[in-house]
Order: C-alpha cells, then sequence, then structure tokens
C-alpha cells in the first residue's frame, strides 16, 4: 500500500532521497530549476541557506498540492573558498588536492516552505581527509563517483576512505541532516507515520 505524500522534496539527489525516506514521511517530488551561482561579496554560509531557500520557494510554486517542500544544498568549504561540483577532470584532481591530508568544512543547509512561511536550518561538519597519493586520486577520479558531489567526493561511497574523521553531522555530509530536518518537519507539524 503507497500511503499519500505529506509533503515534497525538491531535489533530483538519489542520497537526500534515500535520508529523507529514514524520517517515515511519504513524499513526492518536484524538480525546479534554480541557478546556482554565488554573489561576489556573499558568504559561504549566506550562499547555501539562500540556495536551500531558493529551492524549497520554487519547489513550492510547482507543487500540484499545497504541500510543504522541503529542500536542500551542500557545499564543501576550505580557506573560505566554495567548492560546488567539479566541472571536469583537471577542477576535480585539483579540488582532491586541496582536501589531501586536511580539514574542510561540509555545510549543508534545509528549507521547508509551508503555509506561506519559510523556515531553514543550516549543518556545518568539520571534514578531515588523509593525505592522498596522486595516483589514488586519480584512480578515484575515473571511478565517476566525485564529478556530480560538491567538493569531488562521497562520504557514503568511494570517498569515505579518504575521511580521517568528522566532526558533526554525517548524514549532513551526505546531504540532509537527519537530526535538524526532523525537527524541521516536527515545527510544520508533519509528524511520522
Amino acid at each position: 500500500m503507497t500511503l499519500d505524500p505529506v509533503l515534497y522534496l525538491a531535489s533530483a539527489s538519489p542520497r537526500r532521497r534515500e535520508l529523507l525516506a529514514l524520517l517515515e514521511r511519504p513524499f513526492a517530488l518536484v524538480l525546479p530549476a534554480v541557478e546556482e551561482c554565488r554573489g561576489p561579496d556573499e558568504a559561504a554560509a549566506d550562499y547555501v541557506r539562500r540556495l536551500a531557500r531558493d529551492k524549497a520557494l520554487a519547489g513550492a510554486a510547482l507543487a500540484p498540492r499545497p504541500l510543504p517542500v522541503l529542500a536542500g544544498d551542500t557545499i564543501v568549504v576550505v580557506d573560505g573558498d566554495v567548492l560546488e561540483k567539479p566541472r571536469d577532470q583537471e577542477h576535480g584532481l585539483a579540488m582532491l588536492r586541496r582536501l589531501s591530508g586536511r580539514s574542510h568544512q561540509v555545510m549543508t543547509a534545509m528549507a521547508l516552505a509551508w503555509n506561506g512561511r519559510c523556515e531553514g536550518v543550516l549543518v556545518t561538519t568539520e571534514v578531515s581527509f588523509r593525505s592522498m597519493t596522486a595516483a589514488e586520486m586519480l584512480r578515484y577520479w575515473q571511478s565517476g563517483e566525485p564529478a556530480d558531489k560538491a567538493g569531488g567526493y562521497g562520504i557514503q561511497g568511494l570517498g569515505g576512505r579518504f575521511v580521517a574523521r568528522i566532526d558533526g553531522s554525517y548524514s549532513a555530509v551526505v546531504g540532509l541532516p537527519l537530526v535538524e530536518t526532523e525537527a524541521l518537519l516536527d515545527r510544520a507539524g508533519l509528524a511520522p507515520l
């Protein structure tokens, strides 16, 4: 028996869908087109919050039924620079070189639009990579996994072997902070079924 959705997820990310399913609220998808372009003086945290909010509001405008719309965005930040998805192999390998043997921040913002409101949350997690060889980076790039990931890696896949330590939310690094998202859904009256 399929349950009627109680909300929409405005995301094409399979990882976000898998994580949201763990919160036991049936959902459907809406896929708004939102340009991801950081303003010249926009702080990383403000940027990722704005993207999540823009996606939630754009999703609400597309939603076929008046249900809450959840959206999120994830960025990787190192030395104040935002590392989004790599453009190509050269860019992806440059990202991995920057991350090798050091720490960076993963920022995931979630936003929920409902009843004319939009509320959000930002979760920042510190991730430390072990040192990687050039051969490891190339082999990892050639796996295809990094091509569509913020920062050029996926902690939940092959890229997890480079992660020496995390301080914060693992699920936020994957793309949807479970604890904070559940609290957001609870505040909107969306209890688990």
